[in-house]
């Protein structure tokens, strides 16, 4: 294991200076950093000690030798790194009270036994701390190059956690933001999924380094920064080692380099989305597109290969938001949504707006199987059910999704289908495949051309105006009677009224109407125009019919 910045009390007790000295107490204190020393021959001394001094006194003025407590309790406040009491005139031995504070505390007390020079001690552990800490700045340098060095290689971040697990010999981690994650030596896995568990709750704007103990294990969390966010945490298990400002400026040079590896992939990344994304809005507005571009982000020619357009309905969680904040959400709802798809065996090349997110997909089929829809339908089932703050939220999202297509030029008319099919979604078709969807896609087409509006007054007009005039709602009691197959003592049970209010209602549309809706033409005519009004005026409708 290297050893820390800071020289320790066993460390100094090894050196020549100090042959003749005895450790009497503390023993278990002995890991204790000495980052200065300090002679000591006042009981004044509360404003002359920072903490970790290493103590050296022949107690004159301290009162060592008696029994009482106060001096070395007040030293043990003051965090000092130990005590060292040459044997003479002012001191003979420790009472045992003030041993046994010494070894609660894990406070050395060290004793000379023989007359001792305190300036030679002193220029001997001044010089040891200087020259170690001069080495250890050294050895930062070279581990910094070599960091740098690591993260222009090939798995850059593995390499970095081997190194620093072979310096330090201590397990290393690396827990990304967005559920990757490194780890050496590869049978510490166990540890990642230890520690992510905890680190999902902390707050993404918390840059501080911390220790965390879990189940009597501790660890030394950095958290990896880039671009003023947190992108993941190095971490690395702590066994009986002393955490010091070597230990932890080791592990920020460590979270540098790994940013810059997360840095130039991610800038990777983003050129790689724009590009996508310009494709897939090329094809959409049927403009020129790079043919290359098909094959790099919509996988492979092949005769068994077909295309479905989805679109997805979004929200912003905040809708104040900055630029950069917006690039961040997009780059993680591209690559989310990418990551569905390819966990359902599909290829998508995704465009992401702030309201919408369009996705050309292409999937492997056999002839027979194509137009089936239970892969897509567990996919966007799956996507309803996201819960990524700030992210994207599935419960706020609605999709349509295209007929099948084979020509990729017939994207921009696909994803018209996708579009009309999601209006309908958020409205009253059960459905969000286009090739489901039924009479509607007949009346979607009929709403372009224009010819709906007449075709619903033609069948149903008379009926519409006698509602709106006496505020009624004889469209919605034929409309419960032609679903209930012209039952009447199933509609007027589901209407809520008598039968012969019933009775009444059907004279009364009929004579409006001038056509017997019995007959299977004129009931599919007018089937057909109601469906027509519902797709037209759902909102209105829908209000009416609660009201009923």
């Amino acid at each position: 294991m290297a050893k820390g910045l800071e020289l320790t009390v066993k460390e100094v007790l090894g050196r020549d200076t100090f042959q003749d000295a005895r450790l009497v107490a503390g023993a278990e204190g002995l890991s204790r950093p000495v980052k200065w020393t300090h002679i000591l021959e006042t009981k004044d001394f509360d404003l002359l000690i920072n903490g970790g001094e290493l103590i050296l006194t022949t107690g004159s003025g301290l009162e060592l030798d008696s029994a009482n407590e106060e001096t070395y309790q007040r030293l043990i406040n003051k965090n000092a790194a130990g005590i060292c009491i040459e044997k003479g005139e002012y001191f003979s031995e420790l009472s045992t009270n003030i041993i046994e504070l010494a070894n609660q505390h894990k406070f050395p007390i060290i004793v000379f036994e023989n007359l001792v020079k305190f300036v030679d001690i002193t220029q001997d552990l001044h010089t040891s701390i200087i020259n170690q800490h001069h080495q250890k700045l050294h050895e930062l340098s070279e581990l910094t190059t070599e960091f740098t060095h690591l993260s222009l290689s090939h798995n850059g971040i593995l390499k970095i956690l081997k190194k620093l697990h072979d310096y330090f010999r201590l397990p290393a981690l690396f827990i990304a933001d967005d559920s990757h994650s490194y780890y050496h030596p590869p049978e510490k896995k166990e540890l990642e999924e230890l520690i992510r568990r905890h680190v999902k709750t902390w707050k993404k704007d918390n840059l501080q380094r911390k220790t965390l103990t879990i189940a009597d294990r501790s660890f030394a969390i950095c958290p990896v920064i880039g671009l003023g966010q947190v992108w993941g945490y190095l971490c690395m298990e702590i066994v009986e080692f002393s955490i010091d400002d070597f230990f932890y400026s080791v592990l920020d040079r460590a979270s540098l380099a790994i940013a810059q590896i997360l840095l130039r992939d991610r800038t990777i990344e983003e050129r790689k989305l724009k590009s996508e994304d310009e494709l897939v809005r090329n094809l959409i507005q049927g403009k020129d597109y790079n043919r290359d571009d098909i094959q790099t982000f919509l996988t492979f020619s092949s005769s068994n290969l077909y295309y479905r357009v989805i679109v997805i309905k979004t929200e912003i969680p905040n809708f104040q938001m900055g630029e950069g904040d917006w690039e961040e959400m997009k780059l993680k709802r591209s690559m989310l949504i990418r990551t569905l798809f390819k966990q359902h065996g599909l290829f998508p090349a995704v465009s992401v707006r702030k309201h919408e997110i369009a996705v050309i997909c292409s999937f492997i089929s056999t002839e027979e199987l194509k137009q089936d829809t239970t892969n897509f339908s567990k996919l966007i089932n799956r996507i309803y059910t996201i819960d990524e703050k700030n992210i994207l939220e599935g419960s706020q999202c609605q999709a349509g999704v295209s007929g099948v297509f084979k020509n990729i030029d017939d994207v921009g008319k696909h994803y018209e289908q996708a579009g009309e099919i999601l209006q309908l979604a958020a409205t009253i078709s059960p459905t969000y495949f286009y090739d489901k969807a039924g009479i509607y896609r007949l009346l979607i087409q009929l709403k372009n051309s224009g010819e709906l509006v007449q075709y619903i007054e033609d069948y149903l007009g008379p009926l519409l105006v006698h509602d709106s005039e006496n505020d009624s709602n004889l469209l919605y009691t034929l409309t419960v009677y032609l679903e209930c197959g012209c039952s009447k003592k199933e509609a007027a049970e589901k209407l809520y009224i008598v039968r012969q209010t019933l009775y009444h209602r059907l004279e009364k549309i009929e004579q409006l109407l001038k056509v017997d809706y019995t007959e299977a033409g004129n009931r599919l005519a007018l089937e057909t125009a109601i469906k027509a009004h519902q797709f037209l005026e759902f909102p209105d409708y829908h209000n009416r019919q609660e009201n009923i």
